[in-house]
């Protein structure tokens, strides 16, 4: 089996600190977050903006990696789901997918709305939402 490696660009900074009461989904009442950037990604985060809608891909750090079927949105009531038909955190590569909207920018640090990732997730890649952004 191939390996690749992956390094962090930035973290979350979250209120939310424990993943069982954090929400499921970042429109189900997720408080607003930082995006906070390694100095050496800066300038890779210069021309964002506010108002601007981000796709963040995360790696859920607190995931089970074993995990291959869920009960969907841990209702015990839901039969048992293969992960790669769910969002659950837990799955065998952990990637958070987020779309959040940019609040605010200061010296390297987002502010941004909709993100239900828990504080210290690990921020692997930054992209604009398609059709969204206009060419600068």
């Amino acid at each position: 089996m191939t390996s690749y490696d992956v390094h962090p660009v930035a973290r979350v900074a979250s209120p939310l600190t424990d993943r069982s009461t954090a929400p499921k989904q970042g429109d189900e009442g997720a408080p607003p977050a930082r995006v906070v950037f390694t100095p050496e990604f800066h300038r890779a985060a210069a021309d964002l903006r506010p108002g601007d809608r981000l796709v963040l891909l995360t790696w859920l750090h607190e995931a089970d990696r074993a995990v291959q079927a869920v009960h969907p949105r841990g209702n015990p009531d839901r039969p048992s789901t293969g992960v790669f038909s769910t969002r659950s955190p837990d799955r065998p590569n952990p990637i958070g997918l987020h779309v959040v909207t940019v609040a605010a920018v200061e010296n390297g640090t987002l502010t941004v709305t909709g993100l239900e990732a828990i504080d210290g997730t690990p921020v692997l890649d930054v992209k604009p939402v398609l059709g969204e952004v206009a060419e600068r």
